[in-house]
C-alpha cells in the first residue's frame, strides 16, 4: 500500500527564505572582499602615475577626454563580462586606470608640505564614510529604491557643472561642488549596499563596481577639500 508523503508548505517557504538570505550574504561578502581588492590596483596606478608623471604629460583638456572615455569604456566591458571568468580581472584593471587617472591631484596634494597628511586624512575620512554607510545600511529597514534615480540626477548634474568649471576656474564652485560630491556619492554607497542586502542586486561585480566608483568621488573630492583649504606650499 502506497503512502503518499506530504509536504509542509511553511516548511518549504522557511527553507526558500534561508536560501535567499544566503545568498544575500554571499553577494555582500563577496562585494566586500572585490573592494579591498580593489585598492591595491587603484594605490598602485596612482604611484606609477605619480613616478612617471605620465597624467602629467597630458593637457587638462586631454586628460578629462582620456578620462571619461576610458572610465565609460571599462564599465561598459565589465557591464558586459560580469557573468564571465573575465569580469573581475576587468574591473581591477579598471580601478588601476582610475588610480592612474587620480595621479595628477595626488602628485599636486604631494607637492604641498603637508600633502601626505592630507591624504590620509582624505583616506581616513573616505574610510570613516563607508564604514558609516555600510552600517546604515543594515540598520534601515525600508526600501531605498526611489532614491536611485534623484542620485542619478545629481551625478549628472554633478558630472556637468565640474566640465563647466573646467573653463570658468571658480574656487568658490569647485569647494561647493566638492561639498555636493561628498554628500551625493556617500548616499551612492548606502544605496548600492542597501540594494544588495534587499536582493535587488545579486552579481557581486556590478554591486562592486557600484560602491568603488562612489568610494573614489568621495576621496576625490574629499582631497579637493583639503587641498584647497588646508594645504600648505612648499
Amino acid at each position: 500500500m502506497s503512502q503518499t508523503v506530504q509536504t509542509d508548505p511553511s516548511w518549504n517557504l522557511s527553507s526558500a527564505a534561508g536560501s535567499t538570505v544566503l545568498q544575500r550574504n554571499r553577494v555582500l561578502r563577496n562585494t566586500y572582499w572585490l573592494l579591498a581588492l580593489s585598492m591595491v590596483p587603484t594605490v598602485l596606478g596612482a604611484w606609477v602615475g605619480v613616478s612617471t608623471g605620465i597624467a602629467s604629460l597630458m593637457s587638462p583638456g586631454i586628460s578629462i577626454v582620456v578620462f571619461l572615455a576610458g572610465a565609460f569604456g571599462f564599465m561598459y566591458a565589465i557591464e558586459k563580462t560580469k557573468n564571465s571568468a573575465a569580469g573581475v580581472p576587468m574591473l581591477l584593471a579598471f580601478t588601476f586606470f582610475m588610480g592612474l587617472m587620480l595621479s595628477r591631484m595626488v602628485g599636486a596634494v604631494l607637492g604641498l608640505s603637508n600633502g601626505a597628511s592630507l591624504i590620509m586624512t582624505a583616506f581616513a575620512g573616505t574610510g570613516a564614510i563607508f564604514l558609516g554607510m555600510a552600517s546604515l545600511s543594515s540598520i534601515i529597514k525600508r526600501d531605498l529604491s526611489s532614491m536611485g534615480k534623484f542620485l542619478f540626477i545629481g551625478a549628472i548634474m554633478l558630472l556637468v557643472a565640474g566640465i563647466a568649471n573646467f573653463f570658468i576656474q571658480s574656487s568658490a564652485l569647485m569647494i561647493t561642488l566638492a561639498v555636493l560630491a561628498i554628500g551625493i556619492f556617500s548616499a551612492f554607497i548606502l544605496y548600492d549596499l542597501k540594494r544588495v542586502q534587499d536582493g535587488h542586486e545579486t552579481n557581486y561585480i556590478t554591486a562592486t563596481l557600484g560602491v568603488y566608483l562612489s568610494l573614489f568621488n568621495v576621496f576625490q573630492a574629499m582631497l579637493a577639500l583639503l587641498g584647497l583649504g588646508g594645504g600648505r606650499e612648499e
